[in-house]
């Protein structure tokens, strides 16, 4: 789960990592009493979307008078804002973040993320802060600074301090830095976090080090522990087939192409959109209905596939390992005498029972395609879109 920039903070305090003031706004007039609230001379109003590259999307503006604030807080509000990580369909703004403007000396960059690699988080730190870092990553993989952690142990204040010098900081700076990164381990853990990121990080003109922006998402199989999270989630920023798609425990994610894919299990999912690729398609979607394909799960799986209109097709890939391949043939009948399916259908099935399975299928009222293997069922699938 994603929240945003706003809740990331809220959650930050809680922790004591250090951050310029601010509140969110829903009004111009919200925004100008924050602004005025928080004092200075200069503030920044930030659009609050679930995505990166606000401010190259002209969603984050510096404003220098209170009659500023509100003006760009009422152009940044109800703007859709496209940025290269919504996509071109951008994201509708719906608040808007009135922060102090800070005095910046030097824009860093921290990161705490699980490592699969090593089933251990990592501290991923740069001194190139407040630029893509994937660009910095492919470009100068050398300014990335990796420091893997022990769960069992933590973050320690050694670890956190050769970091923070190994930014270039030093004294009271590189100190106050250390307790930084510490206090974001520490947020991490806490929350049951799958990224906890900052960037800009920054170091200000009066040596403070403060998480200018603040990126966080969620575990969702831990989210039952923290009720008070799982509050944040804002359905404006998902997609309408994927919240439908949670009510049912489907995995399901949209993408662009034309073959709709119902699938058991994360991986087999991978391997059916890379092999409808390879034969000339293009997957529509992620589709994992799990390890019980019952007939409830898989009409709503259709109901949702049929609600994209770019889906021509549609292909099932079901390993019968746990269930029975008969079962979910069975299951995959009944569930289209319920949901009207306008689009061919082509299904393929292995493991327990899987000859009974397609004999089911071929006998069915319904016209199936009947694959016998996983490279037939891409060839027919996307001979069918033709």
């Amino acid at each position: 789960m994603k929240i945003h920039e706003y809740q990331a903070k809220e959650i930050f305090t809680r922790f004591h990592v250090p951050i310029p003031k601010g509140e969110v706004a829903e009004t111009p007039h919200q925004a100008r009493q924050i602004a005025e609230s928080i004092g200075g001379s200069a503030w920044v109003v930030k659009a609050q979307i679930h995505a990166g590259g606000r401010g190259k999307g002209g969603g984050v503006k510096l404003a220098k008078s209170l009659d500023e604030v509100e003006s760009l807080a009422k152009a940044i509000l109800g703007m859709n804002l496209v940025t290269p990580q919504t996509g071109p369909e951008g994201r509708v703004v719906r608040k808007v973040l009135v922060g102090e403007a800070s005095k910046i000396k030097q824009e860093l960059y921290a990161a705490i993320l699980f490592d699969r690699t090593i089933s251990n988080p990592v501290l991923i730190a740069s001194a190139a802060g407040g630029v893509d870092i994937e660009e910095v990553a492919a470009r100068t993989p050398g300014k990335i600074i990796r420091t893997p952690i022990d769960i069992r142990f933590g973050l320690g204040g050694h670890a956190a301090r050769r970091t923070a010098f190994a930014l270039g900081l030093s004294g009271k700076t590189a100190l106050k830095a250390a307790a930084l990164l510490t206090a974001l381990y520490e947020t991490f853990v806490k929350t049951d976090a799958t990224l906890v990121e900052v960037n800009p990080l920054v170091v200000t003109e009066d040596g403070d080090v403060l998480a200018l922006d603040a990126k966080m998402t969620f575990d969702d199989n831990a989210l039952f522990r923290h009720p008070e999270i799982a509050e944040y989630r804002d359905l404006h920023e998902e997609e309408e087939l994927e919240i439908e798609a949670s009510k049912h425990d489907l995995n399901y994610i949209k993408l662009d192409g034309n073959v709709g894919c119902m699938v058991n299990g994360a991986g087999l999912a991978m391997a059916t959109m890379d092999i409808i690729k390879l034969a000339g398609g293009e997957p529509a979607n992620f589709l994992d209905v799990g390890g019980g394909a019952s007939v409830e799960r898989v009409s709503a799986a259709f109901r949702i596939l049929m609600s994209d209109p770019n889906v021509k097709a549609v292909l099932i890939n079901i390993f019968g390992g746990i269930v029975r391949c008969d079962r979910v043939a069975g299951g995959v009948i009944q569930a289209l005498e319920q949901v009207k399916v306008d689009v061919p259908v082509v299904v393929r099935l292995e493991g327990t029972n899987a000859a009974e399975g397609a004999r089911m299928l071929e006998e069915a009222p319904i016209k199936f395609g009947v694959a016998r293997g996983l490279a037939e069922a891409a060839e027919k699938v996307t001979a069918a879109l033709k």
